[in-house]
């Protein structure tokens, strides 16, 4: 089947076009000149050159764990071109020829020649995948399976073994390790295809700049032991060795390109730099102990030529010397080193904070086990966090069925930049209001308006620090928007349904603080990558105030007036609102959304955040477009309402400057 990329409905393959949303499934757009008819299986666009592809790497090994999983059959009958292995000679592929005989992965990257493949039994390479809307056979098992992806029935499956280890991460939700696409087994050769890393920063690059302080230094040491013990449990400890394979994501994150079984340790030393071969011919059969995790640091200051900093030479000679035997002692010398930093006042860094911490073991199964508690007994680093970047995009729309608009948003932002030769401090100011108007024509959009004007020369005359304002400033503000509504509406007469109002939801946000604000059923949704999508607000309707008074939720929302309002601003005094003000703090990369009721009915922000919200989490993700979308989504499931969405994507990364 093919997966419409806009909507993501279910097409047959011979469909040219979505029979959901119009949207071709033989061309695409290209993102640089906006030429709409480059063909999806192109690497390039014609008109200006852009590689517009759909690149994943392509991980081909020959089974050395001495398992026999047979030819590959129930995931598409996959075979690799070759009929013999392919890391033998007759396995050299000419460049663009593709990797599989259903010529869907086309090689971008030479494979090894004849000489080469004496000695390799792993490769890597480019390929783009010309059938990109197509799902692939690994994901088509997977979302059939839906149990845990190690249960006997996907071993029936045929996956490979080594694709079973980027899922079992996967399914953690680890984001340091690549998200696996696709995967076959053909006799003793595996093929896994990959998210394509290898145009990400290498670590050793960014250590090495004279700009990045000893604390984040310090706090890529502590993620290397958070992905040490989650890698432990899979025999995975290989994939940190290789400094060439520790990559920093969009956000300076620690990452992994690809993964290395502990277990290929003889034929992976062929591939790695010097340093870190040294760790592999060391003990090339036995288990991998902390230390090696201590030699990769030390690789990390030779080759970056940057001077080791304070107790960390001490830590590197005790963790040499066996002194420091367990992942749980590692991190408490990180917090000492942490807390010694501080002391110097060299930055504010809350210290590593440990929880109860299970030291791990490697397991005697060549099978990866359920992780899921080790995870949750992994001991955590508390950082303060400081904004990165701050961006946002609105939009309003009729929808299909009124004739005008009462919906009304305002949005003002400000943002200070400070950089100096070792720090950079963005102080991000923002102010985001959406209304919903009621009151018929001449009515609600001149309430919504009024509103969102009034909150805007408040906050203009009354926040002009860098802190958020109190909860009782922000209420303030709220009633005299109501004030000026309803004093409209005693000036005009106007009685009964005639009178206007509107709803309300604001935020506001000061750096890594935030602020929320609402009357009614306009709603804040936030999104992040650890807790998912969460509905801040809570509506203002008679459905909701059931449920608060214990009645059940199928009781509260079978009454015919379950929709209600049971306050808005403007109709009545301001005896009769008592807006919701709630704070919180953006400690993680967060995506949020203020939406009216035309964006949110039916649940339409729950049932497709995943295809339309979470990919804008990406610093490269368009907000204009993704507001855009919304609305279209929008339009085809409701459309009987106005509709309006704010989209803020709020960046942040540790606080570790010096």
């Amino acid at each position: 089947m093919l997966i419409c990329p806009q909507c993501k409905f279910e097409n047959p393959n011979s469909n040219k076009f979505c029979q959901s949303c119009g949207t071709s499934l033989t061309h695409k757009v290209c993102p640089e000149c906006s030429t709409d008819d480059v063909p999806v299986n192109a690497l390039s666009c014609y008109n200006c050159g852009t590689e517009c592809g759909t690149v994943f790497w392509a991980i081909i090994t020959k089974e050395t764990t001495g398992e026999a999983l047979g030819e590959q059959k129930d995931l598409g009958d996959k075979e690799v071109i070759s009929s013999s292995s392919p890391l033998s000679p007759s396995f050299q592929i000419p460049l663009g020829s593709y990797l599989d005989s259903q010529e869907r992965y086309q090689l971008l990257d030479p494979l090894p020649t004849q000489t080469e493949t004496a000695t390799i039994t792993d490769v890597g390479v480019r390929v783009l995948d010309c059938q990109p809307y197509q799902i692939s056979p690994i994901e088509a098992v997977l979302v059939s399976q839906e149990s845990d992806l190690l249960t006997p029935s996907v071993e029936a499956s045929g996956i490979p073994h080594l694709a079973k280890l980027y899922i079992a991460l996967q399914a953690q939700g680890e984001r340091g390790i690549p998200p696996i696409h696709d995967a076959w087994q053909q006799g003793d050769i595996q093929v896994v295809i990959i998210e394509d890393r290898s145009d990400w920063q290498h670590l050793v690059d960014l250590w090495q700049e004279e700009t990045t302080s000893s604390l984040k230094i310090l706090h890529w040491c502590y993620e290397m032991t958070q992905l040490w013990a989650v890698l432990e449990p899979l025999n995975c400890h290989q994939s940190l060795l290789d400094l060439s394979n520790l990559r920093l994501d969009e956000d300076q994150t620690l990452a992994l390109q690809r993964l290395y079984v502990e277990s290929s340790n003889s034929q992976l030393a062929t591939e790695l730099p010097e340093d870190a071969q040294a760790e592999t011919s060391a003990i090339p059969e036995e288990p991998l102990t902390i230390q090696a995790l201590g030699r990769v640091w030390q690789a990390l200051f030779r080759q970056s030529q940057r001077t080791q900093f304070g107790s960390v030479v001490q830590m590197l000679g005790d963790l040499e010397l066996g002194k420091i035997e367990t992942i749980a002692h590692l991190r408490s010398r990180l917090e000492e080193i942490s807390i010694e930093l501080e002391a110097l006042g060299t930055a504010t860094l809350p210290p590593i904070k440990e929880k109860n911490t299970a030291v791990s073991t490697i397991p005697q199964s060549d099978e990866p086990e359920d992780i899921s508690s080790k995870a949750d007994d992994m001991p955590t680093v508390v950082l303060a966090m400081q904004l990165s970047s701050l961006e946002d995009a609105g939009r309003t729309d009729v929808g299909r069925q009124r004739h005008h608009n009462e919906d009304y948003f305002g949005i003002e932002t400000k943002s200070n930049k400070l950089e100096f030769p070792k720090s950079r401090v963005l102080q991000g100011h923002g102010l985001y209001i959406l209304c919903d108007g009621m009151g018929g024509h001449a009515g609600g959009e001149i309430a919504s308006e009024l509103a969102v004007n009034t909150l805007r020369q408040y906050f203009q005359e009354h926040w002009i620090t860098n802190q958020l304002p109190t909860e009782d400033s922000i209420r303030e503000a709220v009633y005299l928007a109501n004030e000026a509504i309803y004093k409209l509406n005693q000036q005009d007469a106007r009685s009964g349904v005639g009178r206007m109002g509107t709803t309300l939801v604001m935020l506001l946000i000061q750096d890594t603080q935030a602020a929320v604000a609402h009357v009614g059923d306009s709603r804040l949704y936030r999104l992040t990558r650890k807790q998912g999508l969460e509905q801040v607000t809570v509506d203002h309707e008679v459905g909701q105030r059931e449920i608060t008074r214990g009645v059940e939720a199928s009781i509260a929302y079978a009454r015919p007036d379950a929709y209600q309002l049971t306050q808005a601003l403007g109709p009545r005094d301001e005896k009769a609102i008592n807006p919701d003000v709630g704070f919180f703090e953006i400690n993680e990369d967060t995506l949020l959304l203020l939406v009216s009721d035309g964006l949110s009915d039916n649940d339409l922000i729950e049932t497709h955040w995943q295809t339309h919200l979470e990919p804008l989490l990406s610093s490269g993700a368009n907000l204009e477009r993704g507001v855009t979308d919304l609305i279209e989504l929008a339009n085809q499931h409701n459309g009987h309402d106005n509709i309006t969405g704010i989209l803020i994507r709020a960046k942040v990364r540790p606080n570790l400057e010096s």
